[in-house]
């Protein structure tokens, strides 16, 4: 059932003393991967250690496919896959034997323990490694092995903080299909500073500020905010900005230099090839004519700024000065 609830995350805060550090909601369904975005410091670790349970809130409540985190903990836990950002590896053991250790430990029977490593291995390409000792691996291998650890026993959700530091492109490619493989039929929280993974991984996209959810998003609508609204267009014998204003479709014009303007537009309505004919019938003489596109990095800083400034705001509004100060 795609529609099925995997992670249920209500109303839960974590306090140290006056100091809020979280205070979010958050939902996944089974065959979604959702990315969690956020600022150093804004509660990303905080949330998934609390979802993980290996952070108790201060209140609210958490369900694992069904269960109650905080009433059924080990229960709980049984679904839950969790890689850290720091792999939790013992690098004196083989590869395999640090596989069964793991799938000991997470459950799993003993006459499904050979099969369910001989997956994991697969899965992350360490069919070849099995031998050898983890502390002598390359940092991308042991990240691999991190992967491993966390599908071994088959979880219903998955848990992965910068899954991808220290692997090399074409790895990183590798675990972006993993994951979007795993997130098939599992729900999937994705923690990420590389913004372009999340968003060739992720179908939707939470970011948190200060422990506060602040925007969510499907990605598909963040890729039509990325649309180019604006033209950049240079002329050797430049018109004049109301020229271009009188093309039909251009809503603005901004002047950047003698020769370079910014050109606004519907999205829906591209001027383009109307700028072109209208150069060529004036002799205006087309250098440049790139659309600008806003990167997922200016949205991300964009939401990140407005919120924090509303923050700013609010705290002079509530107490008359400024807290962040």
């Amino acid at each position: 059932m795609q529609n099925e609830t995997l992670v249920a995350v209500k109303d839960v805060s974590r306090w140290y003393g006056a100091n809020c550090a979280v205070d979010i909601s958050i939902k996944v369904n089974r065959g979604e991967v959702l990315g969690f975005l956020g600022p150093n410091g804004a509660g990303k670790s905080t949330t998934m250690n609390i979802i993980t349970g290996n952070l108790a809130p201060t209140s609210g409540e958490i369900l694992i496919n069904g269960i109650d985190l905080l009433d059924q903990p080990q229960e709980a836990k049984r679904h839950i896959g969790f890689l850290p950002e720091q792999p939790p590896l013992y690098r004196t053991l083989t590869v395999d034997e640090y596989l069964i250790f793991c799938a000991k430990i997470k459950g799993v029977t003993k006459s499904n323990i050979a099969s369910a490593m001989d997956m994991a291995k697969e899965n992350c390409g360490l069919t070849d490694v099995g031998r050898r000792l983890i502390g002598n691996l390359s940092k991308g291998y042991q990240q691999r092995i991190g992967i491993a650890q966390t599908i071994i026993h088959s979880p219903d959700v998955i848990i992965l903080d910068e899954p991808t530091v220290g692997l090399d492109p074409i790895q990183i490619n590798e675990i972006r299909q993993l994951i979007r493989e795993l997130g098939k039929d599992r729900s999937v929280i994705l923690s990420s500073h590389i913004l372009p993974e999340i968003q060739s991984t992720c179908d939707r996209v939470q970011i948190i500020n200060q422990g506060k959810l602040v925007y969510q998003s499907d990605i598909q609508n963040i890729e039509d905010a990325q649309t180019a609204k604006c033209l950049m267009a240079s002329f050797e014998n430049p018109p004049l900005a109301k020229d271009l204003e009188a093309l039909h479709q251009v809503s603005d014009v901004e002047m950047i230099d003698e020769h370079c303007f910014k050109i606004y537009f519907d999205p829906d309505d591209n001027p383009s090839k109307a700028i072109v004919q209208a150069s060529v019938a004036n002799h205006w003489s087309l250098t440049e004519l790139t659309p600008l596109r806003k990167s997922l990095e200016q949205i991300f800083v964009d939401i990140i700024s407005s919120d924090s400034s509303n923050q700013d705001r609010k705290n002079i509004s509530d107490n008359g000065e400024d807290k962040a100060a």
